[in-house]
């Protein structure tokens, strides 16, 4: 589970290590980080101008390439978010590259809601309830 940038590290570790995961979820996740402002800034400058290095680092890119995965995923993403509006988040593509790979995936839009604690806070339990159907499940 993880909030933005932390949304986007909970997506990839999940994806890069699914044998050891039976649940992801985020809130308002960066899912296509090397389509987006922030995400090109990063990798550039953690990883090189050169962009293909930064596809084993971007959600979308790790679901067309390896998905679908066992595990389910959660992202709960507020309709408000400016981050949403200026095009850093975008959850569309992964939701497509879900789409396109079979994969499990709860999209779910919190109308009026931002990328603020109070987003995060009203909507944390749902996502305890969520891993825990997973986590108390002995077939899994």
């Amino acid at each position: 589970m993880g909030h933005s940038m932390g949304g986007h590290g909970a997506l990839t570790i999940a994806m890069k290590n699914p044998t050891s995961y039976k649940s992801v979820s985020a809130f308002a996740p960066i899912c296509n980080p090397s389509k987006c402002p922030w995400g090109i800034k990063a990798f550039t400058g953690y990883l090189g101008a050169d962009d293909s290095a930064w596809l084993q680092y971007d959600s979308v890119e790790l679901m067309k390439s390896f998905g679908p995965f066992k595990f389910e995923i959660l992202i709960d993403q507020g309709s408000s978010d400016n981050f949403y509006e200026q095009k850093q988040l975008l959850p569309e593509p992964f939701e497509q590259a879900c789409k396109e790979k079979g994969q499990i995936l709860q999209l779910n839009w919190q109308a009026g809601y931002d990328h603020s604690y109070y987003f995060i806070s009203t909507f944390v339990p749902d996502h305890i309830d969520f891993h825990a159907k997973f986590l108390l499940d002995k077939q899994s």
